[in-house]
């Protein structure tokens, strides 16, 4: 695993890359993540290894300049500038619908690599996913039902459920349009619905204490706050004796009961196919949006303990991680 020290030293040489990268006419790739290096760090991890698979290794065949949003939205535009101002010979806009948008904003040129969270029809991403046109494609995580799916899941281990607690960062369109899909599939069911709708990371612990004992369980719709936010999220509900599904193995590893959604380390390994295939001479409006092809079940039996839960065997069965 990539330790802090070794990250401030990544970013910390990145100014002298481009430099580099000119003298020995090494391709030059702009990485705009949408959290911190430390919250993408697997994420991280598996676009170098996808990188490594097609043939580059970072450093010697490619170089990659790194700039963080560290999850406020606000800096997108002027971190998307900064990279196009570069002139890497791809810009890759990992874990932000924000952050593609910025990116597809300030240039027409550069090709784009999105990994986007958000219906990239709807957010005005592409045209097509198809053809989607232009100098922009990427990776949707967008499946249908998704919300609904992770409620009937979390309904297997909770019969009993009758209030549900939904928190999203609501200035993100993606986590907006997760609660409104798990709000709609809970009222279908007959639940007592509490929303937390949060935009900074401030406004979490306040959220949790409009609850007031209200929830039986949370649903955390997935996004690069909650994210960079996941262990302070999971104290709280661990404190409200709340039950979390989420939609990332990562906050099940830090904690949460269960999480059920798109494998994101194979998302972001699969965007390093879309830079080999660029660099290759392809274009962008020629190579199709990919979706999700493994969704993945993780299940935290020692918080299920803690919470005083049994899981039954039949989610059990189906988990593709079970930490005990």
């Amino acid at each position: 695993m990539t330790t802090r020290r070794e990250f401030i030293t990544l970013l910390g040489g990145a100014a002298a890359w481009p430099v580099a990268a000119r003298a020995q006419q090494v391709p030059v790739i702009g990485y705009l993540g949408g959290a911190s290096p430390e919250a993408f760090a697997s994420r991280l991890q598996a676009f170098r290894q996808g990188l490594s698979e097609t043939g580059y290794r970072e450093g010697r065949d490619v170089m990659v300049e790194y700039r963080w949003a560290e999850s406020q939205v606000d800096r997108f535009p002027a971190l998307a500038s900064d990279l196009v101002s570069r002139r890497p010979s791809i810009i890759v806009a990992a874990g932000s619908t924000a952050g593609a948008l910025a990116v597809k904003a300030a240039t027409t040129t550069i090709p784009v690599v999105f990994e986007t969270g958000a219906d990239p029809l709807a957010a005005g991403l592409v045209p097509s996913l198809s053809r989607p046109g232009g100098n922009v494609t990427g990776l949707s995580l967008q499946t249908t039902d998704m919300g609904a799916k992770r409620l009937e899941v979390l309904r297997e281990v909770l019969p009993k459920l009758g209030r549900l607690a939904i928190l999203a960062n609501i200035g993100n369109a993606a986590a907006a349009l997760e609660m409104s899909e798990v709000r709609d599939a809970a009222r279908n069911l007959g639940l007592d619905i509490a929303t937390l709708e949060v935009r900074r990371a401030e406004e979490i612990a306040p959220a949790f204490e409009t609850l007031g004992g209200r929830a039986e369980a949370l649903i955390v719709c997935g996004d690069p706050l909650v994210t960079n936010n996941r262990v302070r999220i999971i104290t709280l509900a661990l404190g409200a004796r709340l039950p979390t599904m989420h939609g990332s193995r990562e906050h099940v590893e830090a904690g949460g009961l269960m999480s059920y959604g798109p494998n994101f380390p194979d998302l972001f390994r699969r965007s390093a196919d879309y830079v080999d295939k660029i660099l290759r001479g392809a274009k962008p409006s020629e190579l199709p949006v990919e979706q999700p092809t493994r969704i993945d079940l993780a299940v935290n039996l020692i918080t299920a303990k803690v919470l005083g839960l049994t899981i039954p065997q039949t989610v059990l069965a189906r988990a593709d991680e079970v930490i005990e």
